[in-house]
């Protein structure tokens, strides 16, 4: 059996590594993040039970790429986090859908762009211009979503 090692020294910036070191390389690097939120909305010209109000635990994932910074992050979690709770979670949790979304009939197609569209209106006003959306998934229920690539919305 190994023995367990236990570190006899922690790394220490500036002594066991430079600044300069951090940054390992210039590639674009995908990062990805995943929310959830409730939501309550019904569709129209629609036959078939979601025609009637109902509800869901949606989960968005959501795939960011860019080029690592001067300590070798793309973008902070923390950061994504605020911004999908700012402009996604508090508009569209526990809210009736219908009422708060553009007039739209309230589709997991429909809202995907809808929310690409606000997510990318926030990452503008970030800083670093290489951090951008390459794909979304919007999960309706366990085995039910819509997603998005990229390539699809610069059509």
């Amino acid at each position: 059996m190994s023995e367990y090692k236990i570190p006899t020294k922690v790394q220490k910036l500036g002594q066991d590594i430079g600044l300069d070191q951090l940054k390992y390389h210039h590639k674009r690097v995908g990062v990805v993040k995943e929310f959830t939120f409730d939501a309550a909305h019904h569709l129209h010209a629609y036959d078939g039970k979601c025609v009637n109000l109902h509800g869901h635990t949606y989960r968005a994932i959501v795939h960011f790429s860019g080029f690592v910074n001067a300590i070798g992050i793309v973008v902070d979690f923390s950061d994504i986090k605020r911004v999908f709770k700012e402009q996604i979670e508090a508009k569209l949790d526990h809210k009736y859908l219908n009422e708060v979304l553009p007039p739209m009939n309230t589709t997991a197609e429909n809202m995907i762009v809808w929310i690409w569209e606000e997510l990318e209106k926030a990452l503008a006003q970030m800083e670093g211009d290489s951090l951008r959306i390459e794909e979304l998934t919007l999960y309706e229920t366990p085995t039910s979503y819509a997603y998005l690539k990229r390539e699809w919305m610069e059509a």
